[in-house]
């Protein structure tokens, strides 16, 4: 399995950014897609989820209302569109993957893309 994020960039607070996430090296029936972000110093914090067969979501509620998880089974891609970013949004996103469906603990996974960095400055 490889994952691909990109995306992340500068934002001013108030802003929106779309991350993206290529997967690819396999199809990915049962398995579960999320994105975890990473402060330093910190461990990595569970965003959101999706099932790849259903498309059944789950966020943080520190995300919840201005993130939007999905997922392209026709282009193997998984999305986190974020709106009304702020400046504690601030962090490198990563995409993850794991067979079986979702979970919000990072050791769970263990398909990782490298990361995408996400500034938002207020």
């Amino acid at each position: 399995v490889q994952l691909q994020a990109s995306g992340g960039g500068w934002v001013q607070a108030g802003g929106s950014l779309r991350l993206s996430c290529a997967a690819s090296g396999r199809t990915f029936t049962n398995y579960g897609m999320a994105w975890f972000r990473q402060t330093p110093g910190k461990e990595r914090e569970f965003v959101a989820s999706i099932t790849w067969n259903w498309g059944t979501t789950n966020y943080a509620d520190s995300v919840k209302g201005r993130f939007t998880i999905s997922r392209d089974k026709a282009k193997s891609m998984v999305y986190l569109q974020m709106n009304t970013l702020r400046a504690d949004d601030t962090a490198v996103y990563y995409c993850a993957a794991r067979n079986g469906g979702t979970d919000t603990k990072a050791r769970e996974y263990p398909h990782w893309g490298q990361g995408t960095l996400v500034t938002v400055s207020s």
